[in-house]
């Protein structure tokens, strides 16, 4: 009877724990509304002007919407994007929407794989994952560290100007759906146990 209730227990903190993650996964359609495509505005520099837009976070979802006509492959290695040897792929998707998941840090690679369209319209993307974060504060902006004389401020007066007639602004949804998430599982877990 214990190790049927050990087992529950561990099975309960795994469930928990992916469920922690999947929280904080955010999902981002690549090139936004205009989608996949080889005749973006702005050509090869579009993609990659979209990505320095975002922090992508391990665990997080790129949704590539596509016209038949393209696919999206994952290249390799970075000689590979450069080059657009689309050869060196991890498979070729040629279904839209094409969801894929970004499972571990550092670099990806994407390119369409029909002839031309890498090279010559530039569609291509590179994106750089970082480990996934459980923290939901922004980033200071920049310029942040001093006051309009050009001295640093003390951190007691570094809190964020307040306009007149303006509110404070409200948690991000993202903490308090983790904090949901939390509760929800410690009662989901105590509830198994109560039954074993």
């Amino acid at each position: 009877m214990g190790q049927l209730h050990n087992m529950a227990s561990l099975i309960t903190i795994a469930v928990a724990a992916t469920i922690l993650l999947n929280i904080e996964a955010a999902e981002y359609t690549v090139g936004d509304g205009t989608g996949w495509t080889n005749s973006a505005s702005g050509g090869a520099s579009f993609y990659s002007n979209w990505a320095s837009n975002i922090t992508f976070r391990e665990g997080d979802i790129l949704v590539f919407r596509f016209s038949t006509g393209h696919t999206v492959a994952e290249v390799t290695d970075q000689a590979s994007f450069d080059s657009c040897n689309v050869n060196n792929n991890s498979g070729v998707i040629n279904t839209s929407p094409a969801r894929i998941t970004l499972n571990h840090t550092g670099e990806f690679y994407f390119v369409c794989t029909v002839q031309g369209h890498c090279s010559n319209g530039g569609q291509k993307l590179s994106v750089n994952v970082t480990v996934t974060s459980t923290s939901t504060a922004p980033s200071p902006s920049p310029g942040s560290g001093t006051t309009d004389n050009g001295t640093t401020p003390s951190p007691e007066s570094q809190s964020p100007p307040t306009q007149p007639g303006s509110t404070p602004s409200a948690p991000s949804p993202g903490s308090a759906s983790s904090l949901v998430a939390t509760f929800s599982l410690l009662l989901l877990s105590l509830l198994i146990n109560s039954f074993i």
